[in-house]
């Protein structure tokens, strides 16, 4: 894969740490049910306008495919999702204050409330591609022994350096 460098990021130094974030959803139906449809169409505008964010690097996605919905690594009513930014405050941007926002305040249309954690954020050197196994692995670290700089959340947050990686 092949990323162009915004203008503004030309001039600083490239940072040495990413951070990588998976988030596991159980749907409600399946993808292809006319409820979950409304979520299905918002895929590939989401997914764009996450790839065209200020400090976004990676996303899953699945071979042959624009998402990565097909990859069930958690279980058969479990989508994944997961992806690589220059900061957390990039993550947050686009999280938080983009169109992505609208989707989450519409999660309960096709998603399960989840009990345990659903989202862990964790430090890579820049150029590390997460894998799904490695991500699963983080998830289920955060799940069982809390936030940590290896395993954590926005609330919880950790720095590269705390994580063993300068930022």
């Amino acid at each position: 894969m092949t990323a162009s460098v915004p203008a503004a990021a030309a001039d600083r130094p490239a940072p040495s740490a990413h951070l990588a974030q998976l988030n596991v959803a159980t749907l409600t139906r399946p993808l292809d049910d006319p409820r979950t449809a409304p979520f299905v169409a918002l895929l590939d505008p989401v997914n764009a306008t996450a790839e065209g964010a200020p400090g976004f690097v990676w996303r899953l996605v699945e071979d042959g495919a624009g998402d990565a919905t097909g990859l069930r690594p958690a279980g058969e009513n479990v989508i994944v999702n997961m992806s690589v930014w220059e900061s957390p405050e990039a993550l947050w941007d686009f999280t938080y204050r983009s169109g992505h926002l609208d989707v989450m305040r519409r999660r309960r249309e096709w998603f399960a409330r989840h009990v345990r954690a659903h989202l862990v954020l964790w430090w890579v050197p820049a150029g590390h591609l997460p894998t799904v196994d490695e991500a699963l692995e983080r998830l289920a670290d955060l799940r069982a022994n809390g936030p940590s700089p290896r395993a954590f959340t926005f609330a919880s947050a950790h720095t590269a350096a705390e994580s063993g990686l300068a930022g």
